[in-house]
């Protein structure tokens, strides 16, 4: 009797573990661009209520790094969502060096003549990503019954979240102020998406100006009187830098978990959010300013709206959410200037040209370098090819010239860089011949006084919350972004 009594127990307790932690039926992942973890400790204490306020103070909690070399662009985001290198996944930055063009060689990353916009003059598809992202992990291992959406502000962003197998995306167009997408995905624009351009909603939140939520002298940020001004930007302002965007993004979601029925069957879902911390002020990942601060005021509001439909429409213990932030703009320059350490621009078209002079002076006076982008130089190699001459003899002519530059910490020819240095954000494809890296205080910038190196510090660090009633592994200590993937990747 006592061994039936035992059994039984045992089954019993055996059931209620299944039940109370079984896989939740909805995983909403959010991104943050310039959310930083210093940014949540300074913020957390003025929040309260709210839906990072209570992330914050419930959610397992961590930081993570990136290990390699990161720019403030696209790089980031498809590393977060395919788990690995650019070195793997191809996204170096958000513009790449074409060779096969004669002219207008530097072209956008994503850019697909095979596709046509929706709502938008842009043809984006995720196929030049090359490694699998969380969504297409998430559709082989549910199938079609899945359901996956990404939402977002940035089309790049969105795409890359997306991944190759959503069944739609949409993100707001920064000049028509609507809804749009790109006709790669089965489902083109999502008809809440469509819905919400008709309707002009978008134009009715649109029509007042973007002002202080709160008194100016409540916000802890800034902290010197002198800045701490009031602020107001009306509709010349960028959408996507005032927190009316991402209210919309926020209330898009809601509007499709409602309209798709996110988290309401057995099928596992997937929503993917992209917001945004990045006021037209900004000049810094770390919040400087009130408007920063009124920033996040807006998406700790924005979430607990989400919180609040998802625990009435599926119940709290039917999804998950994981957040996370990303480096756009790093450090502050000009404070950094105002404390007296260095920050220098390094021009990489005057070092292409001085490097073309040099090569001329060598080898006579032809066309030896074809161009550079970022922190490549591409040489000629077709007239190299036919002069009969070395590619590694110039490959290594041209690093050890362009190594006597001042603010280059180090030059390769690349293949040397990709063995040599484990920190290059490098795909072979878009590559150039040559590679360079650049002393920590210093810029990459071009004639064009346009800044390709946003980010200058070594290894950024973002804050990492999982934000779930499963019971899961959760590294206390830093992780590499690489690794946050599999914190809810089904092939973990």
């Amino acid at each position: 009797m006592r061994t039936i009594r035992l059994f039984c127990t045992t089954i019993a307790f055996t059931l209620f573990a299944i039940m109370t932690y079984a896989q939740p039926r909805l995983t909403v992942v959010v991104v943050v661009d310039g959310m930083t973890y210093e940014d949540l400790n300074t913020l957390s204490t003025y929040w309260q209520s709210g839906g990072l306020k209570q992330l914050y103070e419930e959610a397992y909690q961590t930081t993570a790094r990136f290990n390699h070399q990161v720019y403030g662009g696209q790089e980031t985001m498809a590393t977060l969502m395919t788990g690995t290198s650019p070195y793997h996944h191809s996204i170096m930055a958000d513009k790449y060096y074409d060779r096969s063009q004669q002219e207008d060689k530097i072209k956008t990353i994503l850019y697909d003549n095979k596709v046509s916009g929706i709502g938008t003059t842009l043809h984006l598809s995720p196929q030049t990503l090359l490694a699998t992202t969380l969504t297409d992990e998430w559709r082989m291992v549910y199938g079609s019954g899945a359901k996956i959406y990404a939402v977002g502000l940035n089309p790049y962003s969105t795409i890359l979240m997306a991944g190759h197998t959503a069944n739609a995306c949409c993100w707001l167009d920064g000049s028509t102020y609507k809804w749009a997408t790109t006709s790669y995905y089965p489902e083109g624009l999502p008809t809440a998406a469509d819905e919400m351009n008709v309707g002009g909603k978008i134009n009715h939140q649109l029509s007042g100006d973007w002002k202080p939520r709160m008194n100016i002298s409540a916000y802890p940020i800034p902290i010197d009187a002198k800045s701490r001004q009031t602020f107001s930007f009306g509709k010349k302002a960028n959408l996507l830098q005032t927190p009316i965007a991402n209210s919309l993004v926020i209330e898009m979601a809601l509007a499709l978990q409602k309209q798709q029925k996110l988290g309401s069957d057995a099928a596992h879902d997937l929503l993917l959010l992209q917001l945004n911390t990045m006021s037209p002020d900004a000049e810094s990942d770390m919040v400087t300013t009130t408007a920063q601060a009124d920033l996040f005021l807006g998406i700790n509001d924005d979430l607990g709206k989400m919180i609040k439909q998802l625990n009435m429409s599926i119940g709290r213990d039917h999804y998950q959410i994981l957040l996370v932030g990303r480096p756009i703009k790093g450090y502050c320059t000009k404070t950094m200037k105002q404390y007296n350490m260095p920050i220098e621009y390094f021009n990489v078209d005057r070092a292409a040209a001085l490097t073309a002079a040099y090569l001329m002076a060598i080898h006579g006076h032809e066309r030896w370098i074809e161009g550079s982008h970022g922190p490549f130089i591409y040489l000629n190699r077709m007239l190299i090819e036919k002069k009969g001459l070395s590619l590694e003899m110039f490959q290594r002519q041209v690093a050890n010239f362009i190594m006597e530059f001042e603010g280059v910490q180090v030059a390769y020819p690349i293949h040397e860089a990709i063995i040599s240095d484990d920190n290059v954000s490098v795909f072979h494809k878009y590559a150039g011949d040559v590679y360079f890296k650049l002393l920590n205080n210093w810029i990459l910038a071009t004639n064009e006084v346009e800044i390709f190196d946003n980010v200058i510090q070594t290894n950024p660090v973002i804050p990492v919350l999982f934000w779930t009633n499963q019971m899961t592994y959760f590294p206390e200590q830093q992780m590499d972004v690489t690794e946050i993937k599999s914190l809810i990747s089904p092939m973990k």
